[in-house]
């Protein structure tokens, strides 16, 4: 019961995120989700930023709960061991990314960044790698239908991680960037979506199906 309760963590963080998404944006009136990045609800400055930290914490919480729940549920597969242990570093980053905060476009087109803008990039990259690796792991870890799914989500995941790249220049310039948010909002949502998944995969095998497919 405690390994499923942690797997409940991964959904109620996936839904939470979704909810944070919809409700801090509120308290920005010129905040764009389709032009703006999810960073600028937090960044320095931004009339969102307290609000940000204060609902996200929970986010990161529950995401090294899940990720311990699918160490929990390896049972000698190795590969689901390595996808749990790379979740858990990707929790723990939730703890480091309110230190490194982005600055405002027009701040950084002015030369006002910092190094916690530098950070802040450094750790999204971290991130990405994290999860599109512990995804090549989970692959290999529960059949064929979940690999197939994997692999699916890792093609959508650099699809619009490309895209989001691309525009990513123009935030500094202070420029356009008119779908920016739109890419990486589809980019999280099937991260958070393979999250939920995941976990329900988890919760359904019996133990001693667990056990056999560790062996």
């Amino acid at each position: 019961m405690r390994r499923k309760f942690l797997l409940i963590c991964g959904i109620l963080s996936s839904l939470l995120y979704v909810a944070i998404n919809i409700l801090v944006p509120m308290h920005w009136t010129s905040y764009s989700s389709l032009s703006q990045t999810v960073s600028e609800l937090s960044a320095v400055g931004a009339p969102t930023r307290s609000l940000w930290l204060w609902v996200s914490a929970p986010y990161t919480i529950l995401v090294i709960a899940f990720s311990w729940g699918v160490w929990k549920s390896a049972y000698g597969n190795r590969s689901l061991r390595v996808t749990g242990e790379l979740m858990i570093v990707y929790g723990l980053l939730g703890l480091i990314w309110p230190f490194a905060p982005m600055h405002l476009r027009e701040t950084l087109a002015a030369g006002g960044g910092t190094l916690s803008d530098t950070v802040h990039l450094a750790l999204g990259a971290v991130t990405e790698i994290l999860y599109l690796v512990a995804l090549g792991f989970a692959a290999r870890s529960l059949g064929k239908g979940f690999r197939l799914y994997c692999i699916a989500t890792f093609a959508v995941l650099l699809c619009f991680g490309a895209l989001t790249f691309l525009d990513a220049p123009n935030v500094a310039r202070n420029g356009p960037t008119p779908f920016i948010g739109l890419w990486e909002r589809i980019n999280i949502g099937v991260f958070l979506l393979w999250v939920v998944v995941l976990a329900l995969l988890l919760m359904s095998r019996p133990d001693a199906d667990r056990k056999a497919a560790g062996s």
